[in-house]
């Protein structure tokens, strides 16, 4: 069962600034579910909100049982990308499987370079970006004017001199033709992985490598979040494993549009085992930034943690539910609507050796003392 958050003040220091719990126990809804099929890794994808209008992007793996301590899914069969559109602010959802967004590996077209720029002011821009399904391969973007109704793509994505790219959907614009990305790339010895920062000013044809994320890892730091604050400061959190008992989430910042990075802290000591979990981070409407992920330890379920001092301090974790039956879940994905609420999409195993389904918990994080 879900924690309740009702009536129960909980207080962490946070600079200066005392905060409480949601005032509001989380609400949770199904996204997809499908007999035989896994729902999988929305973080794998991207989510994009226009007012009450999310789409969010996940795959469509095939279930398989298998032993307890391996994703429940039949990874001969093909991970198909799948959206999920809400009009209502994640009451209710809808789920499109579009023709263009398949991968050349599951009869889409074949990936080919960029010549006509994007413009990532338009008012229905949305890009994704995908690795081809392993870490160590090349990666691929598509991009959408129309809030993902129609995507153009595959482009091909550079791969820096690397053995490979595994890019998610983590991007800044910075102007019309201006943005930053922020991908995995293949350590020296060709395994996941050390984020990355790159640039493009012109559309998308080209892309540079503007700085790395950190030094090299022992064993991987991957899947950037990134947010920029109003001043110009660029914070970018990471999924970091150090070794298989131990994982977290570190928070690294730019004043120089990522050229160079300084460790600030970990907003979270422990994700649960199993390699960890991504963060989703994003800047609240009020100033605060808020970092959701998967707890993949017992109780198993989904997390939140709040700071509003531009990432320097974070709260103790906000239990958003914790009612999971195994360890394979997370990802999250989180936007927040017109009204405040937070909407945090993930996926989630309802039993332990069956499909998962996409979910998403609708919750507050006003203060309330």
């Amino acid at each position: 069962m879900a924690l309740r958050l009702t009536r129960r003040t909980v207080l962490a220091g946070m600079g200066s600034t005392l905060w409480a719990a949601p005032v509001q126990a989380p609400r949770h809804k199904v996204v997809y579910r499908e007999g035989g099929r896994f729902g999988g890794w929305p973080a794998n994808h991207g989510i994009w909100s226009w007012g009450q209008e999310i789409l969010v992007g996940f795959s469509a793996a095939y279930f398989k049982k298998m032993p307890m301590d391996r994703h429940q899914y039949d990874s001969s069969k093909p991970e198909e990308p799948r959206l999920a559109r809400s009009l209502d602010g994640g009451e209710t959802w809808a789920i499109e499987a579009p023709k263009s967004l398949l991968p050349p590996e599951q009869g889409g077209g074949a990936a080919v370079p960029l010549t006509q720029p994007m413009d990532f002011t338009a008012p229905g821009f949305a890009m994704t970006l995908r690795f081809s399904g392993v870490h160590t391969g090349p990666s691929r973007l598509w991009h959408t004017e129309n809030r993902g109704k129609d995507w153009a793509g595959p482009f091909e994505l550079p791969m820096f001199g690397r053995k490979g790219i595994a890019a998610r959907t983590d991007y800044v614009v910075l102007g019309r033709r201006d943005a930053l990305a922020f991908v995995t790339a293949a350590k020296e010895n060709g395994r996941e992985g050390r984020p990355l920062c790159i640039r493009t000013q012109d559309g998308g044809v080209t892309w540079n490598v503007q700085g790395w994320i950190g030094p090299e890892p022992p064993l991987f730091s991957i899947m950037p979040s990134t947010v920029r604050l109003p001043g110009g400061r660029l914070l970018t959190s990471v999924r970091v494993k150090k070794d298989d008992k131990t994982d977290w989430i570190e928070l690294w910042a730019s004043d120089d549009l990522g050229k160079n990075w300084t460790l600030v802290t970990r907003p979270v000591q422990f994700t649960g085992g199993f390699s960890g979990n991504p963060p989703s981070m994003l800047r609240l409407k009020d100033g605060r930034l808020c970092l959701t992920y998967g707890y993949r330890g017992e109780p198993y379920g989904i997390r939140a943690v709040l700071s509003d001092d531009d990432g320097m301090t974070w709260s103790k974790d906000i239990i958003l539910r914790q009612d999971g039956a195994a360890w394979d879940l997370g990802y999250t994905r989180t936007v927040q609507r017109p009204d405040g609420k937070l909407v945090t999409v993930y996926y989630f195993p309802e039993q332990a050796q069956t499909e998962r389904v996409i979910a998403a918990t609708i919750w507050s994080a006003d203060k309330g003392l």
